[in-house]
C-alpha cells in the first residue's frame, strides 16, 4: 500500500502537476490523521470496556457485601433486643420485685455479660481503598453512601467502646466480687443449648441478693438498656443505607444490560 501511494507521487511529480500532487499529498495527510485518530479512539473504547468491565466485578463485590452486611445487622438487632429486654427484666428486681425464680433471673443477667461487638462485612471497599481503586466507581451516589457507611460504622464502634468501659465498671468488676460464676455459666449454658450442655446445678440465692442490693450493678443494667438502644438505631440507620446502595448498584448495573 505504501509503495502504490509513494508510485502515485512519483507520478505527478514527473509530470510535472504541483498542484495535484500538493493536494493529493494534503488528502493523504488528513487520511493518515483521520486513522490515528480512529485507531486512538478504538483503543480509548478498549480501555473504557476494561475499566467498567472492573467496575462491573466490583459493584457485583460490594453488592454481596452489603446483603451479608443486612443480614448480620438483623441478627445483631434481634440479638441486642433480647439483650435490652434482659435488662430491663432485671431492673424489675432491682426496684423490689421478689425472687422467686432463679433460673430465670441467672439467664437474664448472663444474658447481659455476654455480649458481641458487630464486625461490618466490607472487603471489597477495603480492596477499593487499599488499592486506589475507589475512583473507579463512577457513580458519585455509590461512593458517597460507601463513605458514609464507613462513617455510620466508625460510629457504632465508638458506642460499642463505651458500653464496654461501662459493662467492666459496672457490671464485670462488681459481680466478680459477689457472684461464683461456675455455677452460673453451668446453669446458663445447659438453659441456652435445651440441656445438651452445661448443669441444670442449683444457684447461690443469697449471692444474687447481695447483687439487688448493689446501685452501681443496677445502674450497669440501665445502661445497658440506653446503650443497646442507641446501637440498635445505628445499626437500623446503617440497614437503611445499605439497602439504599443495593439499590443504587442495581440502577448502574441495569445501564450495562440495557445495552
Amino acid at each position: 500500500m505504501i509503495k502504490f501511494f509513494r508510485k502515485i507521487r512519483f507520478d505527478l511529480m514527473e509530470t510535472g502537476k504541483t498542484a495535484k500532487y500538493l493536494r493529493y499529498a494534503l488528502g493523504e495527510i488528513v487520511l493518515v490523521v483521520i486513522g490515528i485518530l480512529i485507531a486512538l479512539q478504538i483503543n480509548n473504547a478498549n480501555e473504557n470496556r476494561k475499566l467498567r468491565n472492573q467496575e462491573v466485578h466490583y459493584l457485583i463485590n460490594l453488592k454481596t457485601d452489603l446483603q451479608l452486611n443486612i443480614a448480620e445487622l438483623d441478627k445483631y438487632i434481634t440479638v441486642r433486643n433480647s439483650r435490652i429486654a434482659s435488662a430491663n427484666y432485671v431492673l424489675e428486681y432491682f426496684e423490689g420485685k421478689p425472687l422467686t425464680d432463679l433460673n430465670a433471673f441467672a439467664f437474664h443477667t448472663t444474658n447481659i455479660y455476654i455480649w458481641q461487638k458487630f464486625t461490618q462485612q466490607d472487603n471489597t471497599f477495603q480492596e477499593l481503598t487499599n488499592s486506589g481503586n475507589l475512583a473507579l466507581i463512577s457513580n458519585e451516589s455509590i461512593k458517597n453512601g460507601l463513605l458514609n457507611l464507613q462513617a455510620l460504622y466508625k460510629k457504632l464502634k465508638n458506642e460499642e467502646e463505651h458500653f464496654r468501659y461501662d459493662a467492666e465498671t459496672l457490671l464485670y468488676e462488681p459481680s466478680y466480687g459477689v457472684l461464683d460464676l461456675n455455677p452460673i455459666v453451668k446453669n446458663y449454658t445447659y438453659q441456652v443449648t435445651n440441656g445438651k450442655a452445661g448443669e441444670n446445678i442449683a444457684l447461690p440465692r443469697a449471692n444474687y441478693e447481695t447483687m439487688l442490693q448493689d446501685l452501681k450493678q443496677k445502674n450497669g443494667f440501665v445502661m445497658a438498656v440506653y446503650e443497646f438502644s442507641v446501637m440498635n438505631a445505628q445499626f437500623d440507620e446503617m440497614k437503611a443505607l445499605c439497602t439504599e446502595i443495593i439499590a443504587a448498584i442495581d440502577m448502574e448495573l441495569s445501564y450495562d444490560t440495557a445495552k
